[in-house]
């Protein structure tokens, strides 16, 4: 007897580089949403996606129909599996998640722009940051303590668990975190000014099992030659004071001063 397929086909680039195909990637693969998937080179993607738009899903209850766009993915996501959490079920936190979401998704662009994702990468040395790369990473990190504080205050006041996560269990907004908070592994960003609670929630997440499965998936394409872009590995080649290597698989995140 055949098995039927799953509704879901996601298509996107390879993830040890790609912080958008990770996002949905995390959010599947947390809530574990029956789905197949496909990843495919950068240098391929006109051949599976004429407007150059990767990741997409396919539904097949919805005749092929593709949803493009990380959020946009996340959303239909939500909407079809009203039973499991993809965003927080109490109002206020959920109106909270979908904000800091939103500004993820749109907003950041120093950092994105000057930090490429390489999940595996680690840059030492004169790594150059920007004011506005300064000025966001502050914002980034007060951003998560914000999310944590708030998320405590309004759990404890409505008698709920909080697991940790931004907006209490795990959510599409931590999905959508994830890739910079690797960012900040990546290149070595500076930490100084993260509280207690922003840090909890890094641990947390760096701790979680599927982040530990999907970060060994990473070193898994990695050794497949076909998975490199060539261009996103040490980026800061023939600058000396700046020495690319890759962290060890077995890599664990320690709160800085302890």
């Amino acid at each position: 007897m055949a098995t039927e397929q799953p509704d879901i086909h996601f298509i996107g680039t390879y993830t040890r580089y790609s912080s958008w195909t990770s996002r949905v990637e995390a959010v599947l693969e947390y809530f574990k949403i029956p789905h197949t998937r496909q990843f495919i080179k950068l240098s391929d993607v006109k051949t599976v996606s004429p407007s150059g738009y990767v990741p997409f899903l396919e539904c097949r209850s919805l005749g092929g129909t593709r949803i493009c766009d990380s959020l946009a993915i996340c959303e239909f996501l939500a909407e079809s599996n009203p039973e499991l959490p993809l965003w927080p079920r109490d109002r206020q936190l959920r109106a909270l998640a979908r904000s800091a979401t939103a500004q993820m998704h749109s907003g950041f662009s120093a950092i994105r722009n000057s930090f490429s994702t390489n999940f595996l990468a680690h840059y030492t040395g004169n790594v150059p940051i920007s004011e506005e790369a300064h000025k966001e990473i502050q914002k980034m990190l007060s951003l998560w303590d914000t999310a944590r504080k708030g998320t405590k205050e309004r759990l404890a006041a409505l008698g709920e668990a909080d697991e940790g996560f931004l907006f209490g269990g795990f959510s599409i907004a931590d999905a959508f975190f994830w890739p910079v908070l690797t960012r900040f592994r990546t290149y070595e960003l500076p930490l100084d000014s993260a509280s207690e609670d922003a840090l909890a929630w890094m641990a947390k997440m760096w701790n979680e099992p599927v982040f530990k499965g999907l970060t060994h998936r990473y070193y898994e394409q990695a050794k497949d030659p076909e998975t490199r872009i060539e261009h996103y590995d040490d980026i800061f080649r023939g600058q000396d004071d700046i020495h690319y290597g890759q962290f060890p698989e077995d890599w664990t995140f320690s709160v800085p001063g302890k």
